[in-house]
Protein backbone atom coordinates (compact mmCIF):
# COMPACT_ATOMS: atom_id res chain seq x y z
CA UNK A 1 0.00 0.00 0.00
CA UNK A 2 1.33 3.42 -0.92
CA UNK A 3 1.50 6.38 1.46
CA UNK A 4 -1.12 8.25 -0.56
CA UNK A 5 -3.53 5.30 -0.34
CA UNK A 6 -3.01 4.95 3.42
CA UNK A 7 -3.71 8.65 3.98
CA UNK A 8 -6.80 8.43 1.79
CA UNK A 9 -8.10 5.48 3.80
CA UNK A 10 -7.47 7.40 7.03
CA UNK A 11 -9.58 10.33 5.82
CA UNK A 12 -12.29 8.07 4.39
CA UNK A 13 -12.51 6.37 7.76
CA UNK A 14 -13.66 9.65 9.32
CA UNK A 15 -16.61 10.21 7.02
CA UNK A 16 -17.51 6.58 6.21
CA UNK A 17 -20.23 6.19 8.90
CA UNK A 18 -22.13 9.08 7.33
CA UNK A 19 -22.90 6.77 4.41
CA UNK A 20 -25.26 4.86 6.64
CA UNK A 21 -27.14 7.83 8.10
CA UNK A 22 -29.59 8.48 5.19
CA UNK A 23 -30.03 4.75 4.65
CA UNK A 24 -30.86 4.20 8.30
CA UNK A 25 -33.37 7.06 8.36
CA UNK A 26 -35.27 6.15 5.18
CA UNK A 27 -35.31 2.33 5.24
CA UNK A 28 -37.58 0.19 7.39
CA UNK A 29 -36.51 -0.77 10.92
CA UNK A 30 -35.09 -4.18 10.11
CA UNK A 31 -33.02 -2.92 7.20
CA UNK A 32 -31.96 0.14 9.20
CA UNK A 33 -30.36 -2.07 11.85
CA UNK A 34 -28.39 -4.01 9.27
CA UNK A 35 -27.15 -0.95 7.42
CA UNK A 36 -26.23 0.78 10.68
CA UNK A 37 -24.05 -2.19 11.61
CA UNK A 38 -22.50 -2.37 8.14
CA UNK A 39 -21.79 1.36 8.10
CA UNK A 40 -20.12 1.14 11.53
CA UNK A 41 -17.97 -1.75 10.30
CA UNK A 42 -16.51 0.23 7.38
CA UNK A 43 -14.20 2.25 9.69
CA UNK A 44 -13.19 -1.00 11.41
CA UNK A 45 -12.04 -2.52 8.12
CA UNK A 46 -10.29 0.70 7.08
CA UNK A 47 -8.60 1.05 10.48
CA UNK A 48 -7.18 -2.47 10.21
CA UNK A 49 -5.76 -1.66 6.76
CA UNK A 50 -4.32 1.62 8.07
CA UNK A 51 -2.85 -0.17 11.08
CA UNK A 52 -1.15 -2.73 8.82
CA UNK A 53 0.43 0.13 6.90
CA UNK A 54 1.41 1.75 10.18
CA UNK A 55 3.21 -1.36 11.40
CA UNK A 56 5.09 -1.69 8.11
CA UNK A 57 6.34 1.90 8.34
CA UNK A 58 6.53 2.48 12.09
CA UNK A 59 10.32 2.53 12.07
CA UNK A 60 10.19 5.67 9.94
CA UNK A 61 9.46 7.74 13.01
CA UNK A 62 9.93 11.17 11.48
CA UNK A 63 7.02 11.29 9.09
CA UNK A 64 6.10 14.52 7.31
CA UNK A 65 8.30 17.28 8.64
CA UNK A 66 6.22 20.06 7.20
CA UNK A 67 7.56 23.05 5.30
CA UNK A 68 11.00 22.83 6.92
CA UNK A 69 12.99 19.65 7.57
CA UNK A 70 13.91 20.91 11.04
CA UNK A 71 10.38 21.25 12.37
CA UNK A 72 9.84 18.81 15.26
CA UNK A 73 7.21 16.12 14.80
CA UNK A 74 5.89 13.37 17.06
CA UNK A 75 6.22 10.10 15.15
CA UNK A 76 3.40 10.58 12.67
CA UNK A 77 3.63 7.69 10.23
CA UNK A 78 0.38 8.77 8.59
CA UNK A 79 0.08 12.47 7.92
CA UNK A 80 -2.24 14.24 5.48
CA UNK A 81 -2.87 17.89 4.75
CA UNK A 82 -5.60 19.21 2.50
CA UNK A 83 -7.34 22.53 1.96
CA UNK A 84 -10.99 23.11 2.77
CA UNK A 85 -13.36 23.77 -0.12
CA UNK A 86 -13.24 27.39 0.97
CA UNK A 87 -10.35 29.50 2.18
CA UNK A 88 -10.06 32.90 3.81
CA UNK A 89 -6.94 34.95 3.07
CA UNK A 90 -4.69 35.23 6.11
CA UNK A 91 -6.27 32.28 7.95
CA UNK A 92 -4.13 29.16 7.91
CA UNK A 93 -6.82 26.52 8.55
CA UNK A 94 -6.38 23.09 6.96
CA UNK A 95 -7.90 19.64 6.92
CA UNK A 96 -4.84 18.22 8.70
CA UNK A 97 -4.99 14.64 9.98
CA UNK A 98 -2.43 12.14 11.23
CA UNK A 99 -1.84 9.05 13.33
CA UNK A 100 1.05 8.20 15.62
CA UNK A 101 1.73 5.46 18.14
CA UNK A 102 -0.73 6.97 20.61
CA UNK A 103 -3.71 7.89 18.45
CA UNK A 104 -3.61 4.72 16.34
CA UNK A 105 -4.62 2.50 19.27
CA UNK A 106 -7.37 4.80 20.48
CA UNK A 107 -8.65 4.84 16.92
CA UNK A 108 -8.67 1.03 16.81
CA UNK A 109 -10.51 0.95 20.15
CA UNK A 110 -13.15 3.28 18.71
CA UNK A 111 -13.68 1.28 15.53
CA UNK A 112 -14.01 -1.95 17.53
CA UNK A 113 -16.48 -0.67 20.14
CA UNK A 114 -19.02 0.99 17.83
CA UNK A 115 -20.02 -2.12 15.82
CA UNK A 116 -20.24 -4.10 19.09
CA UNK A 117 -22.58 -1.56 20.69
CA UNK A 118 -24.76 -1.27 17.58
CA UNK A 119 -25.03 -5.07 17.33
CA UNK A 120 -25.92 -5.27 21.02
CA UNK A 121 -28.59 -2.59 20.56
CA UNK A 122 -30.51 -4.82 18.16
CA UNK A 123 -32.08 -6.60 21.11
CA UNK A 124 -32.22 -3.80 23.67
CA UNK A 125 -33.64 -0.72 21.89
CA UNK A 126 -37.29 -0.86 20.88
CA UNK A 127 -38.32 2.78 20.39
CA UNK A 128 -37.33 5.32 17.75
CA UNK A 129 -34.79 2.84 16.47
CA UNK A 130 -33.85 4.59 13.25
CA UNK A 131 -32.84 7.96 14.77
CA UNK A 132 -31.06 6.02 17.53
CA UNK A 133 -28.78 4.26 15.05
CA UNK A 134 -28.31 7.43 13.00
CA UNK A 135 -27.10 9.28 16.10
CA UNK A 136 -24.64 6.49 16.93
CA UNK A 137 -23.16 6.75 13.42
CA UNK A 138 -22.82 10.53 13.71
CA UNK A 139 -21.19 10.05 17.10
CA UNK A 140 -18.74 7.61 15.52
CA UNK A 141 -17.73 10.26 12.96
CA UNK A 142 -17.00 12.76 15.73
CA UNK A 143 -14.88 10.38 17.80
CA UNK A 144 -12.83 9.06 14.87
CA UNK A 145 -12.29 12.59 13.59
CA UNK A 146 -11.15 13.76 17.01
CA UNK A 147 -8.40 11.15 17.25
CA UNK A 148 -7.19 11.91 13.72
CA UNK A 149 -7.42 15.73 13.74
CA UNK A 150 -4.25 17.84 13.90
CA UNK A 151 -5.58 21.22 12.82
CA UNK A 152 -6.97 22.93 15.91
CA UNK A 153 -10.16 24.15 14.22
CA UNK A 154 -10.81 20.65 12.87
CA UNK A 155 -10.07 19.22 16.32
CA UNK A 156 -12.49 21.63 17.99
CA UNK A 157 -15.26 20.83 15.50
CA UNK A 158 -15.03 17.13 16.28
CA UNK A 159 -14.60 17.79 20.02
CA UNK A 160 -17.91 19.67 20.09
CA UNK A 161 -19.62 17.46 17.54
CA UNK A 162 -19.85 14.49 19.91
CA UNK A 163 -21.92 16.49 22.42
CA UNK A 164 -25.02 16.65 20.25
CA UNK A 165 -25.65 12.95 19.52
CA UNK A 166 -24.68 11.93 23.08
CA UNK A 167 -27.06 14.56 24.49
CA UNK A 168 -29.96 13.08 22.53
CA UNK A 169 -28.96 9.47 23.23
CA UNK A 170 -29.13 10.14 26.97
CA UNK A 171 -32.10 12.52 26.82
CA UNK A 172 -34.37 10.31 24.66
CA UNK A 173 -33.33 6.71 25.36
CA UNK A 174 -32.11 7.14 28.94
CA UNK A 175 -33.68 6.37 32.32
CA UNK A 176 -36.16 8.26 34.48
CA UNK A 177 -33.80 11.16 35.22
CA UNK A 178 -32.51 11.33 31.65
CA UNK A 179 -33.32 15.02 31.05
CA UNK A 180 -31.41 16.13 34.14
CA UNK A 181 -28.43 13.90 33.27
CA UNK A 182 -28.27 14.96 29.62
CA UNK A 183 -28.51 18.69 30.37
CA UNK A 184 -25.88 18.40 33.10
CA UNK A 185 -23.55 16.51 30.75
CA UNK A 186 -24.05 19.06 27.98
CA UNK A 187 -23.55 22.17 30.13
CA UNK A 188 -20.46 20.86 31.93
CA UNK A 189 -18.62 19.96 28.75
CA UNK A 190 -19.78 22.99 26.78
CA UNK A 191 -18.57 25.53 29.35
CA UNK A 192 -15.10 24.00 29.48
CA UNK A 193 -14.77 23.76 25.72
CA UNK A 194 -15.77 27.40 25.18
CA UNK A 195 -12.86 28.53 27.36
CA UNK A 196 -10.60 26.27 25.33
CA UNK A 197 -11.86 27.92 22.13
CA UNK A 198 -10.66 31.28 23.43
CA UNK A 199 -7.25 29.72 24.12
CA UNK A 200 -7.13 28.21 20.61
CA UNK A 201 -7.77 31.63 19.08
CA UNK A 202 -4.92 33.16 21.14
CA UNK A 203 -2.52 30.37 20.20
CA UNK A 204 -3.47 30.69 16.52
CA UNK A 205 -2.44 34.35 16.44
CA UNK A 206 0.76 33.54 18.33
CA UNK A 207 1.67 30.81 15.80
CA UNK A 208 1.12 33.01 12.74
CA UNK A 209 4.75 34.28 12.44
CA UNK A 210 6.10 30.73 12.38
CA UNK A 211 3.45 29.70 9.87
CA UNK A 212 4.67 32.48 7.58
CA UNK A 213 8.18 31.05 7.94
CA UNK A 214 7.00 27.55 7.08
CA UNK A 215 4.96 28.65 4.06
CA UNK A 216 6.78 31.56 2.43
CA UNK A 217 4.98 30.92 -0.83
CA UNK A 218 1.60 31.63 0.76
CA UNK A 219 -0.01 35.00 1.37
CA UNK A 220 0.66 36.67 4.72
CA UNK A 221 -0.76 34.54 7.51
CA UNK A 222 -2.22 36.27 10.57
CA UNK A 223 -3.99 33.26 12.13
CA UNK A 224 -2.71 29.66 12.07
CA UNK A 225 -4.24 26.58 13.65
CA UNK A 226 -1.58 24.34 12.07
CA UNK A 227 -0.48 21.77 14.67
CA UNK A 228 3.15 21.94 13.54
CA UNK A 229 3.28 25.71 13.74
CA UNK A 230 1.80 25.73 17.25
CA UNK A 231 3.98 22.82 18.36
CA UNK A 232 7.14 24.72 17.44
CA UNK A 233 6.07 28.15 18.67
CA UNK A 234 7.78 29.47 21.81
CA UNK A 235 4.96 30.65 24.05
CA UNK A 236 5.99 32.76 27.10
CA UNK A 237 5.55 31.07 30.47
CA UNK A 238 3.01 33.64 31.66
CA UNK A 239 0.81 33.01 28.66
CA UNK A 240 1.39 29.25 28.91
CA UNK A 241 -0.08 29.27 32.40
CA UNK A 242 -3.41 30.71 31.28
CA UNK A 243 -3.55 28.68 28.07
CA UNK A 244 -2.73 25.48 29.92
CA UNK A 245 -5.49 26.24 32.42
CA UNK A 246 -8.06 26.76 29.66
CA UNK A 247 -7.12 23.62 27.73
CA UNK A 248 -6.81 21.50 30.87
CA UNK A 249 -10.16 22.60 32.27
CA UNK A 250 -11.90 21.44 29.09
CA UNK A 251 -10.08 18.11 29.08
CA UNK A 252 -10.39 17.58 32.85
CA UNK A 253 -14.18 17.93 32.58
CA UNK A 254 -14.21 15.41 29.75
CA UNK A 255 -12.00 12.90 31.64
CA UNK A 256 -13.60 13.64 34.20
CA UNK A 257 -11.03 14.53 36.86
CA UNK A 258 -12.00 15.09 40.48
CA UNK A 259 -13.71 17.42 41.46
CA UNK A 260 -15.20 17.98 37.98
CA UNK A 261 -16.58 14.44 37.82
CA UNK A 262 -20.11 14.94 39.16
CA UNK A 263 -21.79 14.77 35.75
CA UNK A 264 -20.41 11.30 35.00
CA UNK A 265 -22.32 9.05 37.45
CA UNK A 266 -25.62 10.65 36.42
CA UNK A 267 -24.83 10.38 32.71
CA UNK A 268 -23.77 6.74 33.00
CA UNK A 269 -26.70 5.74 35.18
CA UNK A 270 -29.31 7.33 32.91
CA UNK A 271 -27.74 6.56 29.52
CA UNK A 272 -28.84 3.54 27.48
CA UNK A 273 -26.33 0.68 27.48
CA UNK A 274 -24.77 1.67 24.15
CA UNK A 275 -24.39 5.25 25.38
CA UNK A 276 -22.64 4.09 28.56
CA UNK A 277 -20.29 1.83 26.59
CA UNK A 278 -19.29 4.59 24.17
CA UNK A 279 -19.09 7.18 26.93
CA UNK A 280 -16.77 5.04 29.07
CA UNK A 281 -14.97 3.39 26.20
CA UNK A 282 -13.97 6.34 24.03
CA UNK A 283 -15.56 9.68 24.97
CA UNK A 284 -13.77 9.90 28.31
CA UNK A 285 -10.49 9.17 26.50
CA UNK A 286 -10.96 12.37 24.52
CA UNK A 287 -10.04 14.19 27.73
CA UNK A 288 -6.94 12.16 28.57
CA UNK A 289 -5.84 12.08 24.93
CA UNK A 290 -6.22 15.85 24.74
CA UNK A 291 -3.91 16.26 27.74
CA UNK A 292 -1.24 14.14 26.02
CA UNK A 293 -1.64 15.47 22.50
CA UNK A 294 -2.05 19.18 23.18
CA UNK A 295 -1.36 20.29 26.76
CA UNK A 296 2.02 18.61 27.22
CA UNK A 297 3.68 19.52 23.89
CA UNK A 298 2.10 22.99 23.52
CA UNK A 299 2.70 24.17 27.10
CA UNK A 300 5.63 22.14 28.50
CA UNK A 301 6.78 24.61 31.18
CA UNK A 302 3.24 25.15 32.45
CA UNK A 303 2.67 21.38 32.45
CA UNK A 304 5.65 20.95 34.79
CA UNK A 305 4.51 23.84 36.99
CA UNK A 306 1.03 22.39 37.44
CA UNK A 307 2.09 18.73 37.56
CA UNK A 308 1.95 18.42 41.39
CA UNK A 309 -1.57 19.85 41.42
CA UNK A 310 -2.71 17.53 38.61
CA UNK A 311 -1.20 14.52 40.39
CA UNK A 312 -2.91 15.55 43.61
CA UNK A 313 -6.34 15.67 41.98
CA UNK A 314 -5.59 12.43 40.12
CA UNK A 315 -4.74 10.58 43.34
CA UNK A 316 -7.74 12.07 45.17
CA UNK A 317 -9.88 10.89 42.26
CA UNK A 318 -8.42 7.38 42.51
CA UNK A 319 -9.23 7.09 46.21
CA UNK A 320 -12.52 8.99 46.12
CA UNK A 321 -13.85 7.08 43.10
CA UNK A 322 -12.98 3.76 44.71
CA UNK A 323 -14.54 4.67 48.05
CA UNK A 324 -17.68 6.05 46.39
CA UNK A 325 -18.03 2.91 44.28
CA UNK A 326 -17.85 0.77 47.41
CA UNK A 327 -21.08 2.23 48.87
CA UNK A 328 -23.23 2.17 45.73
CA UNK A 329 -26.36 0.02 45.68
CA UNK A 330 -26.83 0.42 41.88
CA UNK A 331 -24.37 -1.77 39.97
CA UNK A 332 -24.26 0.62 37.02
CA UNK A 333 -23.49 3.57 39.25
CA UNK A 334 -20.78 1.48 40.90
CA UNK A 335 -19.11 0.91 37.52
CA UNK A 336 -19.44 4.65 36.79
CA UNK A 337 -17.53 5.59 39.94
CA UNK A 338 -14.94 2.94 39.13
CA UNK A 339 -14.24 4.92 35.94
CA UNK A 340 -13.45 8.01 38.01
CA UNK A 341 -10.89 5.94 39.93
CA UNK A 342 -9.34 4.25 36.89
CA UNK A 343 -9.06 7.48 34.94
CA UNK A 344 -7.23 9.00 37.90
CA UNK A 345 -4.46 6.47 37.22
CA UNK A 346 -4.28 7.67 33.61
CA UNK A 347 -3.97 11.34 34.59
CA UNK A 348 -1.32 10.42 37.18
CA UNK A 349 0.66 8.62 34.48
CA UNK A 350 0.47 11.61 32.16
CA UNK A 351 1.79 14.16 34.68
CA UNK A 352 4.64 12.16 36.20
CA UNK A 353 6.62 12.69 32.96
CA UNK A 354 8.37 9.33 32.72
CA UNK A 355 8.19 7.12 29.61
CA UNK A 356 6.96 4.15 31.63
CA UNK A 357 4.13 6.12 33.23
CA UNK A 358 3.06 7.78 29.99
CA UNK A 359 3.16 4.44 28.15
CA UNK A 360 1.07 2.95 30.95
CA UNK A 361 -1.39 5.84 30.80
CA UNK A 362 -1.91 5.41 27.05
CA UNK A 363 -2.35 1.65 27.13
CA UNK A 364 -4.61 2.04 30.16
CA UNK A 365 -6.85 4.29 28.05
CA UNK A 366 -7.31 1.33 25.72
CA UNK A 367 -7.61 -1.20 28.54
CA UNK A 368 -10.20 0.85 30.40
CA UNK A 369 -12.25 1.21 27.24
CA UNK A 370 -12.30 -2.57 26.80
CA UNK A 371 -12.95 -3.64 30.39
CA UNK A 372 -15.36 -0.91 31.47
CA UNK A 373 -17.17 -1.10 28.14
CA UNK A 374 -17.59 -4.84 28.74
CA UNK A 375 -18.83 -4.22 32.28
CA UNK A 376 -21.52 -1.83 31.04
CA UNK A 377 -22.54 -4.33 28.36
CA UNK A 378 -22.99 -7.04 30.98
CA UNK A 379 -24.93 -4.71 33.26
CA UNK A 380 -27.17 -3.94 30.27
CA UNK A 381 -27.67 -7.65 29.58
CA UNK A 382 -28.79 -8.40 33.11
CA UNK A 383 -30.96 -5.27 33.20
CA UNK A 384 -32.79 -6.39 30.04
CA UNK A 385 -33.69 -9.60 31.89
CA UNK A 386 -34.54 -8.27 35.37
CA UNK A 387 -35.31 -4.58 34.73
CA UNK A 388 -33.40 -3.60 37.84
CA UNK A 389 -29.82 -2.68 38.63
CA UNK A 390 -30.06 -2.82 42.42
CA UNK A 391 -27.44 -5.15 43.88
CA UNK A 392 -29.87 -6.23 46.61
CA UNK A 393 -32.23 -7.61 43.95
CA UNK A 394 -29.65 -10.15 42.76
CA UNK A 395 -28.27 -13.20 44.49
CA UNK A 396 -27.27 -16.71 43.48
CA UNK A 397 -27.28 -16.01 39.73
CA UNK A 398 -24.12 -18.08 39.13
CA UNK A 399 -26.02 -21.37 39.16
CA UNK A 400 -28.78 -19.92 36.96
CA UNK A 401 -26.66 -18.23 34.26
CA UNK A 402 -23.18 -19.87 34.26
CA UNK A 403 -22.06 -18.48 30.88
CA UNK A 404 -22.86 -14.94 31.95
CA UNK A 405 -21.04 -15.60 35.23
CA UNK A 406 -17.89 -16.70 33.40
CA UNK A 407 -17.74 -13.61 31.19
CA UNK A 408 -18.63 -11.35 34.11
CA UNK A 409 -15.90 -12.86 36.28
CA UNK A 410 -13.21 -12.40 33.61
CA UNK A 411 -14.27 -8.78 33.05
CA UNK A 412 -14.29 -7.99 36.77
CA UNK A 413 -10.84 -9.53 37.25
CA UNK A 414 -9.50 -7.54 34.29
CA UNK A 415 -10.90 -4.34 35.82
CA UNK A 416 -9.35 -5.24 39.17
CA UNK A 417 -5.95 -5.56 37.48
CA UNK A 418 -5.26 -9.27 37.80
CA UNK A 419 -1.87 -10.19 36.25
CA UNK A 420 -2.42 -11.91 32.92
CA UNK A 421 -5.30 -9.62 32.00
CA UNK A 422 -5.08 -6.22 30.35
CA UNK A 423 -5.90 -4.07 33.39
CA UNK A 424 -2.69 -5.05 35.15
CA UNK A 425 -0.29 -3.77 32.48
CA UNK A 426 -1.32 -0.12 32.46
CA UNK A 427 -1.67 0.32 36.21
CA UNK A 428 1.67 -1.38 36.89
CA UNK A 429 3.51 0.86 34.41
CA UNK A 430 1.84 3.99 35.79
CA UNK A 431 2.79 3.15 39.37
CA UNK A 432 6.33 2.16 38.40
CA UNK A 433 6.84 5.32 36.36
CA UNK A 434 5.27 7.57 38.98
CA UNK A 435 7.52 6.14 41.69
CA UNK A 436 10.65 7.00 39.68
CA UNK A 437 9.50 10.48 38.60
CA UNK A 438 11.99 13.32 39.01
CA UNK A 439 9.31 16.01 38.92
CA UNK A 440 6.45 15.03 41.25
CA UNK A 441 8.01 12.44 43.57
CA UNK A 442 7.16 8.81 44.27
CA UNK A 443 4.79 9.54 47.16
CA UNK A 444 1.92 9.78 44.68
CA UNK A 445 2.59 6.22 43.50
CA UNK A 446 2.48 4.93 47.08
CA UNK A 447 -0.86 6.62 47.78
CA UNK A 448 -2.33 5.64 44.41
CA UNK A 449 -1.43 1.98 44.98
CA UNK A 450 -4.03 1.87 47.75
CA UNK A 451 -6.65 2.54 45.07
CA UNK A 452 -5.79 -0.80 43.48
CA UNK A 453 -6.58 -2.55 46.76
CA UNK A 454 -9.88 -0.73 47.22
CA UNK A 455 -10.84 -1.51 43.60
CA UNK A 456 -10.40 -5.21 44.32
CA UNK A 457 -12.62 -4.84 47.38
CA UNK A 458 -15.60 -3.12 45.76
CA UNK A 459 -15.56 -5.07 42.49
CA UNK A 460 -15.14 -8.51 44.03
CA UNK A 461 -17.65 -7.68 46.75
CA UNK A 462 -20.17 -6.62 44.11
CA UNK A 463 -19.49 -9.81 42.11
CA UNK A 464 -20.01 -12.01 45.17
CA UNK A 465 -23.29 -10.33 46.15
CA UNK A 466 -24.72 -10.52 42.63
CA UNK A 467 -23.58 -13.97 41.53
CA UNK A 468 -23.38 -16.08 44.70
CA UNK A 469 -25.55 -16.88 47.71
CA UNK A 470 -29.00 -18.44 47.89
CA UNK A 471 -31.15 -18.29 44.77
CA UNK A 472 -34.19 -17.33 46.85
CA UNK A 473 -35.97 -14.80 44.62
CA UNK A 474 -38.50 -16.14 42.16
CA UNK A 475 -37.59 -13.49 39.56
CA UNK A 476 -33.96 -14.62 39.58
CA UNK A 477 -34.97 -18.24 38.94
CA UNK A 478 -36.51 -17.13 35.63
CA UNK A 479 -33.42 -15.33 34.35
CA UNK A 480 -32.07 -16.88 31.15
CA UNK A 481 -28.41 -17.21 30.21
CA UNK A 482 -26.68 -15.32 27.40
CA UNK A 483 -28.00 -15.76 23.89
CA UNK A 484 -25.71 -16.69 21.03
CA UNK A 485 -25.59 -13.07 19.79
CA UNK A 486 -24.70 -11.80 23.28
CA UNK A 487 -21.88 -14.33 23.51
CA UNK A 488 -20.51 -13.06 20.20
CA UNK A 489 -20.69 -9.51 21.56
CA UNK A 490 -18.49 -10.48 24.52
CA UNK A 491 -15.98 -12.80 22.83
CA UNK A 492 -13.89 -10.12 21.05
CA UNK A 493 -13.65 -8.00 24.22
CA UNK A 494 -12.59 -10.97 26.38
CA UNK A 495 -10.02 -12.03 23.79
CA UNK A 496 -8.58 -8.52 23.84
CA UNK A 497 -8.34 -8.65 27.63
CA UNK A 498 -6.16 -11.75 27.44
CA UNK A 499 -4.22 -10.61 24.36
CA UNK A 500 -3.23 -7.27 25.87
CA UNK A 501 -2.58 -8.96 29.20
CA UNK A 502 -0.11 -11.51 27.84
CA UNK A 503 1.26 -9.76 24.76
CA UNK A 504 1.28 -5.99 25.32
CA UNK A 505 4.95 -5.59 24.31
CA UNK A 506 4.39 -4.89 20.58
CA UNK A 507 1.75 -2.27 21.37
CA UNK A 508 3.92 -0.62 24.00
CA UNK A 509 6.80 -0.40 21.51
CA UNK A 510 4.76 1.82 19.19
CA UNK A 511 3.31 3.84 22.07
CA UNK A 512 6.74 4.38 23.62
CA UNK A 513 8.17 5.85 20.42
CA UNK A 514 5.57 8.62 20.48
CA UNK A 515 5.63 9.05 24.28
CA UNK A 516 9.38 9.67 24.28
CA UNK A 517 9.03 12.30 21.56
CA UNK A 518 6.45 14.16 23.66
CA UNK A 519 8.53 13.94 26.84
CA UNK A 520 11.64 15.24 25.05
CA UNK A 521 10.12 18.70 25.20
CA UNK A 522 9.24 18.56 28.92
CA UNK A 523 11.84 20.38 31.06
CA UNK A 524 13.24 18.16 33.81
CA UNK A 525 11.73 14.94 32.49
CA UNK A 526 15.19 13.51 31.86
CA UNK A 527 14.18 12.32 28.39
CA UNK A 528 16.48 13.53 25.66
CA UNK A 529 16.66 12.60 22.00
CA UNK A 530 17.81 13.77 18.64
CA UNK A 531 14.72 15.94 18.21
CA UNK A 532 14.82 17.71 21.57
CA UNK A 533 14.41 21.46 21.39
CA UNK A 534 14.37 21.38 17.58
CA UNK A 535 13.16 24.60 16.05
CA UNK A 536 12.83 25.68 12.44
CA UNK A 537 15.64 27.51 10.75
CA UNK A 538 15.28 31.22 10.14
CA UNK A 539 14.72 30.85 6.41
CA UNK A 540 13.70 27.29 5.54
CA UNK A 541 13.42 26.09 2.01
CA UNK A 542 9.84 26.31 0.72
CA UNK A 543 9.20 22.57 0.78
CA UNK A 544 5.57 21.43 0.68
CA UNK A 545 4.10 19.06 3.23
CA UNK A 546 5.01 15.45 2.70
CA UNK A 547 1.98 13.21 2.52
CA UNK A 548 3.81 10.38 4.30
CA UNK A 549 7.36 9.19 5.04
Amino acid sequence: MSAETANLLMNLMIVAPLIGVPLVLFLDKKQAKVFALLASCIPLVLSVLVYMYYLDHADLATAATGGAPTVAMNNYVLFSVGDWWFSIPGLDIKFMTGLDGISIYLLLLTTVLFPITIFFSWGSVDKLEKPYYALLLILQVGVIGFFCALDMVLFYIFFEMVLIPMYFLIGIWGGKERIYASVKFFLYTLVGSLLMLVAIIWVAFEAAPLANTLYPQASTIIFSTDYLAILNTDIPLGAQTWLFAAFTLAFAIKVPLFPLHTWLPDAHTQAPTAGSVILAGVLLKMGTYGLVRFCLPFFPEASVEFAPMMCFFAVVGIIYGAMAAMVQDDVKRLVAYSSVSHLGFIVLGIFTFTPEALDGAVIQMVNHGITTGALFLMVGMIYDRRHTRMIADFQGLARQIPVFTLFFMITVLASVGLPGLNGFVGEFLVLMGAYSSNIVGGIWAVIAASGVIVAAVYLLWMFRRVMFGALDKEENRKVTDLTRSEIWVMIPLVLLMFWLGFNSGPFLKQIDASSVRILEGIPGSGVRGTHSDVKPTAEPAPVAYNEAP
